[in-house]
């Protein structure tokens, strides 16, 4: 075991199982809190300052470890596992609650206190450690998106109760808004934000339309070659068949398909009758309070989502899911999976002028949203049929994903890979996320919608193919994680990667790239030995 530096805040994410090679940590989700907490992060929670975020966290502690101790002798290291604290400090997948207050170790703490506190915790950091900190404003600078950077020097910085206005000197500023995860920026800022769906109409998609609608209206579909067709995407007035048809939820045989939908909305919405009335009762009643606090939560640039309607359906496939699969139960992170099919649904019944980002869900007839409600849950249950263990108790799925990441990455990018270790960067520091969430956290949800496309079209997409997804997109920003030169400029980037302004072709490069580290990693199985050191 290595020696613990009192002052050093890198050694809180230091894994206490390091030298047991493929030892299983647990990892912890709604349903399985961890049964202690730190209390040296008990007085500033991350899940108790929405608006501040990550960034809160990690000016909070490199203050700290900058500071001489007060009392003079060493801190005792916390004991218990290391994703314990991991999960208390940085992903914001375990949230709290948005509360009045959060309750921690039996103390409130108003979340107007703790975000005045946060703020001065910034400026007191930002005017005593920018001129020494080894990452600078201008390294940062170029790996935030131009439009959430300030090219003035004064930043402001806006919290529930007042604006605060700090000038400073150097070139460039970086305002808090570009530090921030971008699900946590204000809608209002994604002035450039691309649409959730847009319909192209060259020549070329034209083409590639009539063959999927030939292919479609065949008597027996041949989902091979559907699935090599949507590999590349699928033109949006098609995807919604195609997603169904590759996800198993249609059969292939056009006789089948009406009595099959029709049984299975009904089946829905009987399970909707049967238990939903449920939800207020004592040992359901923290499941459904979790999935209320998150809906909100759920992709907050596009405004649809905010529409009291959506998030009435999102709560009843949720919760109609949790309570029949008891074995995982709801696990944050699942809500972000069925937002996808969502969209793809309902751009099927929108009128196609009509902008889906904004579109009034009011304005659907009641019939089909209850298609679209209905579609939406047995296709998130069926993808979620393949990748349930990543759901379950210590969530093994996505632990083995994440070892598997760090073992690939040392086959195709040693250089990255070994600054990462440097800097003391676990995995499973930045990594979990990805898989807890399929990505749908680092990406615009226009790019999660075209990626699950070809994740739809690839055998075992979700549960194999993926792990290609994200080693290629580790490897896309290699270069800028290369030119981090500290432990705290790394976390901020992998926990706020620059995507915000992707579209379809950055999704079709990334993966194509997948698809030749598949090709030359697949049949070479050592590579996925997640027990190897």
């Amino acid at each position: 075991m290595q020696s613990v530096d009192p002052h050093n805040g890198k050694n809180f994410w230091k894994k206490n199982s390091k030298s047991v090679p493929g030892s299983m940590r647990a990892v912890y989700g709604a349903m399985h809190p961890p049964i202690t907490r730190s209390p040296r992060f008990s007085s500033l929670s991350p899940s108790s300052v929405n608006l501040l975020g990550d960034v809160v966290q990690w000016q909070y502690r490199n203050q700290e470890r900058s500071s001489p101790r007060k009392d003079g002798g060493p801190k005792k290291q916390e004991s218990g596992d290391s994703f314990q604290d991991y999960q208390e400090s940085v992903n914001d997948a375990w949230d709290c609650g948005d509360d009045e207050f959060c309750v921690i170790s039996d103390v409130k703490i108003s979340n107007r206190m703790v975000q005045s506190a946060a703020l001065s915790v910034i400026n007191s950091h930002r005017s005593g450690q920018l001129g020494t900190n080894t990452t600078t404003i201008a390294e940062l600078h170029t790996q935030i998106p131009p439009a959430l950077v300030s090219a003035e020097s004064t930043e402001t910085v806006t919290t529930s109760h007042s604006t605060v206005n700090n000038t400073h000197t150097s070139t460039a500023v970086i305002s808090l808004e570009g530090m921030l995860p971008l699900s946590r920026l204000d809608p209002s800022a994604a002035t450039h934000r691309t649409p959730v769906i847009s319909a192209s109409g060259s020549e070329r998609d034209v083409a590639k339309q009539d063959k999927f609608l030939e292919l479609i209206a065949s008597s027996n579909i041949n989902l091979p070659e559907l699935r090599e067709l949507s590999w590349s995407g699928i033109p949006p007035s098609v995807r919604a068949i195609s997603w169904r048809l590759l996800n198993g939820y249609l059969p292939a045989n056009v006789e089948r398909r009406e009595e099959t939908l029709k049984r299975k909305r009904e089946e829905y919405w009987s399970f909707v009758k049967q238990y939903y009335e449920t939800r207020h009762e004592d040992i359901h009643q923290d499941t459904f309070r979790q999935i209320h606090i998150d809906i909100p939560r759920m992709s907050p640039l596009v405004p649809l989502f905010q529409q009291t309607i959506v998030q009435e359906m999102f709560e009843r496939i949720l919760y109609i899911w949790a309570i029949r699969h008891p074995a995982s139960g709801y696990v944050q992170g699942i809500n972000d999976l069925v937002t996808p099919f969502f969209v793809v649904f309902l751009y099927e019944v929108v009128p196609k002028d009509e902008n889906l980002d904004t579109y009034d869900i009011e304005l659907v007839n009641e019939e089909d949203r209850a298609i679209v409600e209905a579609d939406s849950f047995w296709c998130m249950s069926k993808l979620l049929d393949g990748i349930q263990d990543n759901y379950t108790f210590a969530q093994p799925g996505i632990q083995t994903k994440v070892q598997q990441l760090r073992e690939l990455m040392k086959r195709i990018d040693i250089n990255l890979h070994r600054h990462l270790e440097k800097h003391e960067i676990d995995y499973l520091q930045f990594s979990f996320r990805w898989f807890n969430n399929l990505l749908m956290r680092e990406l615009p949800l226009g790019c999660t919608v075209r990626l699950w496309d070809t994740l739809h079209s690839e055998p075992n997409g979700f549960s194999h193919f993926v792990l290609y997804v994200a080693a290629a997109f580790l490897k896309h920003f290699s270069q800028q994680l290369m030119a981090q030169r500290d432990f705290q400029g790394l976390m901020l980037l992998l926990q706020n990667l620059p995507t915000s302004y992707w579209s379809d072709s950055e999704i079709s490069l990334l993966v194509a790239e997948a698809f030749r580290l598949k090709y030359v990693f697949a049949d070479a199985p050592n590579h996925l030995q997640a027990n190897k050191k």
